[in-house]
């Protein structure tokens, strides 16, 4: 992954939700240009980082093994801007997938209680060894959850 959109990931229930949260830092360099004088968050990084949450679980449930490739956006909404400083609270759900072999999600991303965005998309599942390292992102995992403290 170029660039990682979840900054932690706060609960993975199997089969079911996944939750994190995106920190909106003045320093991403996206900023400077979205919009100068007036910075936020391009949506549609809310919504990568949304997918990448899905993958996140997906590799989590399947020991590292599999990671979700989003490859369609059902729909989209965006309710207001995440600006530096924003915490967006993410959550990730899994919908009846529409054929076998593939995934559907619903998400959400929220900041203080306020919705920003709401999604849903599906794409496939793909092998994480085609892709990436497993056990360097068994390692990012465990980081992003905290589950060892550094």
């Amino acid at each position: 992954m170029r660039f990682l959109l979840v900054d932690r990931v706060t609960a993975c229930d199997p089969g079911g939700a996944v939750r994190g949260v995106k920190c909106v830092a003045m320093s991403e360099d996206v900023l400077e240009y979205h919009f100068p004088g007036n910075p936020i968050m391009p949506g549609t990084l809310l919504l990568e980082a949304m997918v990448q949450l899905a993958g996140w679980g997906e590799a989590a449930r399947s020991n590292f093994e599999s990671w979700f490739l989003m490859d369609g956006v059902r729909r989209a909404a965006f309710y207001g801007f995440a600006r530096p400083g924003d915490t967006v609270d993410l959550e990730v759900e899994p919908l009846e997938p529409p054929v076998s072999g593939r995934r559907a999600y619903r998400a959400e991303g929220s900041v203080q209680g306020t919705r920003k965005v709401a999604a849903e998309f599906e794409g496939e599942l793909v092998a994480l060894a085609d892709l990436d390292d497993p056990e360097a992102v068994r390692e990012a995992f465990v980081r992003l959850t905290r589950a060892r403290d550094w």
